[in-house]
């Protein structure tokens, strides 16, 4: 059976674009590999990459743009609204299509030996891959984020899984594990008003309270504050009750909602699920047989998505 593996790249840069397309070269016109998308972000200095493709060449193109990456970005000079500890900041793998979670591990493993070898960048395994149970999550890791993870390394606990206790001087640390498809969502709310935002997502966030599989919190933009999170296991923790319960809490200081967006690509699943609920359906059943472009243009409607389009579903590349 053909073995499809997807590897989502985060480069801690948003806006120097021809910066940007020398760091994802190696992912475009290799065989056996499809770049699906690019999406920088000034306001996070940070850009989203994702890649499809034969295990062994997806790999391989993607310690290349991590090389080029360690080369072009210095994390001592970088500021922006995302957390970040690196230059290449996560690397995940998700099984797409006849491998296995062991099989994607072993990958993002060679993977992880690769950088540090290649560019004597420490790596910290991560998700499924971590050897260690407070590195299964990509916060854990990331605390202190690049200006602390100098002291951080001292620490024996805190020794990176390759590669010396010692950050890179320019490109940091990164983190490189298997994990299953996560939902990167951000909500726009209609306010300048960034502790109102910052309230909103501690009280849907696990360590608020609020859901198990959330992550969130605040992010500023020029004329508006969103609310940033991470959807760790959206069979769990579903997307719509993420945005239902941004919309609920935002009453209380009279935020306006004003649009969403998916960074990164998402399964059918999950809109199935999302559609299920606005439709008032009580399993998604009877949405398998409908076109992907409806289904699309529902959860659009429903969300109030912007840059939403048939690309960026997994399936449509399958």
């Amino acid at each position: 059976m053909e073995q499809i593996v997807q590897c989502v790249p985060n480069f801690s840069e948003g806006k120097d674009l021809e910066k940007i397309d020398r760091i994802i070269q190696p992912l475009k016109n290799k065989d056996n590999v499809k770049l699906l998308s690019v999406e920088p972000d000034a306001t996070y200095n940070r850009t989203v990459v994702t890649v499809i493709g034969q295990p062994q060449a997806v790999k391989d193109a993607v310690v290349e743009a991590i090389g080029i990456a360690t080369k072009e970005i210095d994390m001592t000079q970088h500021k922006g609204e995302h957390l970040r500890m690196g230059a290449t900041d996560v690397v995940p793998f998700i099984p797409i299509k006849g491998m296995s979670i062991e099989d994607a591990v072993d990958l993002s493993i060679e993977c992880a030996k690769d950088v540090s070898v290649k560019f004597d960048v420490p790596v910290f395994l991560y998700s499924y891959s971590a050897r260690k149970a407070d590195r299964e999550k990509l916060p854990n890791i990331r605390k202190g984020e690049f200006e602390g993870m100098p002291e951080k390394l001292k620490d024996p606990n805190w020794y990176p899984d390759f590669g010396k206790n010692e950050i890179h001087p320019t490109a940091g640390v990164t983190a490189i594990g298997c994990r299953p498809p996560l939902i990167a969502y951000n909500i726009d709310c209609a306010t300048k008003d960034k502790e109102a935002i910052a309230f909103i997502a501690k009280a849907i966030r696990l360590s608020g309270g609020g859901y198990k599989n959330i992550q969130a919190g605040p992010a500023e933009y020029e004329t508006y504050i969103q609310c940033t999170m991470n959807i760790t296991d959206y069979t769990q923790t579903s997307v719509y009750r993420a945005y239902e319960a941004v919309v609920m809490e935002a009453r209380r200081f009279n935020i306006e909602i004003t649009g969403s967006e998916f960074i990164g690509l998402v399964p059918r699943a999950c809109l199935e699920d999302i559609a299920a609920y606005y439709q008032g359906l009580r399993d998604t059943s009877t949405l398998h047989d409908i076109s992907l472009e409806e289904l699309v243009n529902s959860v659009t409607s429903s969300l109030k998505l912007r840059d939403f389009s048939l690309e960026k579903v997994i399936e449509y590349h399958i």
